[in-house]
């Protein structure tokens, strides 16, 4: 039996930081739940210099590097280095390259899986007689009609290296797993791959956030803010409730000129509008379901008049909400952001 010990509060600093994680987590939960993550594929490749690899926008990807080391170059941003061990997450589906580090002239790897893809065995071999890097790929996309915003806001490229011991044990396992989907299909594989990729990316993203990288990320980079995501956990709690800054200000235990620079830094919004555009997010959920009314929705989310909903509404969707309730996904075109009411 564990002891306990006698005096509660030499506890509270650790039981402070856990319930601020929790809350963290809680947060990214719900991201999660609206944006919706599709696993696609796991693929293991093996890769020998000189190589290179070229992806297309489209599918969103990670890599766990088994072996060796590789280069992702993506977005116009610098090139980011990779070795065994690390984890590397490309979460925005604008398409990416991998390389040795070199020079060489890219092969697309859409055009490798075509050639050595089997019905039994999912891996690529490219490259010439040097150095090995061995990898598992996953391809995922994110179901992200109604929150676009939340896909575009995070990092082009999140490396999570094992050298901090932030990979730990648990990529070990996943990769295992993954490995063995990837060298031979078994019955019910495409729903085990879906399942090992959700894990991996949101532990990924997890982890992400306890990271000092993560601070001018959008969303992301603010859970890892204490105060910030004390406010933005505020919002998420009572989004209907009409709040001011002031009071997210004090839930934040700032200023109300600190904490509104400092969330629309991170956020890239400022906190009533993030308010705005969080609510109007749930409302589209809420138009979806079976009997919904407009006018209904609108009160329930904080909005007094049906037209200054429909406005705000069509300024983040680019439909009214009347559309809203018999439109398709692909019929969405969110916009910039909405107006507040």
């Amino acid at each position: 039996m564990a002891r306990h010990d006698p005096n509660p509060a030499s506890h509270a600093p650790s039981s402070g930081n856990v319930a601020m994680l929790a809350a963290r987590v809680d947060l990214l939960s719900q991201m999660l739940t609206l944006i919706r993550l599709e696993g696609e594929l796991v693929f293991s490749a093996e890769l020998t210099c000189p190589w290179a690899l070229r992806f297309e926008p489209g599918s969103a990807y990670f890599f766990v590097v088994l072996e060796g080391e590789l280069t992702v170059l993506a977005a116009d941003g610098p090139p980011v280095r990779a070795v065994t061990g690390d984890l590397v997450m490309l979460p925005r589906g604008v398409g990416h390259l991998l390389n040795d580090g070199g020079g060489s002239a890219a092969a697309a790897v859409s055009e490798l899986m075509k050639e050595q893809f089997t019905a039994e065995r999912l891996s690529v071999r490219h490259g010439g007689d040097g150095v090995r890097t061995k990898l598992i790929a996953g391809a995922f996309h994110f179901e992200n009609e109604s929150m676009p915003w939340a896909v575009s806001s995070l990092p082009a490229v999140i490396h999570i290296p094992k050298a901090g011991g932030q990979t730990a044990r648990w990529v070990e396992g996943l990769a295992h797993f993954m490995m063995v989907e990837a060298q031979e299909v078994h019955p019910g594989s495409s729903i085990m791959i879906s399942r090992l990729i959700d894990v991996l990316v949101i532990r990924i993203l997890r982890t992400w956030v306890q990271t000092e990288k993560a601070g001018d990320t959008g969303w992301l980079g603010a859970l890892a803010d204490p105060r910030i995501s004390r406010a933005l956990k505020a919002i998420h709690d009572e989004p209907f409730r009409r709040w001011s800054v002031v009071e997210l200000a004090h839930v934040a235990c700032m200023s109300r000129s600190s904490f509104a620079e400092r969330f629309s830094a991170l956020v890239k919004e400022a906190p009533l509008s993030y308010q705005s555009r969080w609510r109007l997010t749930l409302a589209l959920g809420m138009l979806r379901q079976a009997d919904s009314r407009v006018s209904d929705v609108a009160r329930q989310v904080g909005y007094f008049s049906d037209a200054a909903f429909s406005r705000a509404f069509k300024a983040q969707f680019g439909i009214s909400p009347v559309h809203a309730r018999l439109a398709t996904p692909p019929e969405l075109q969110p916009s910039h952001g909405p107006s507040e009411s």
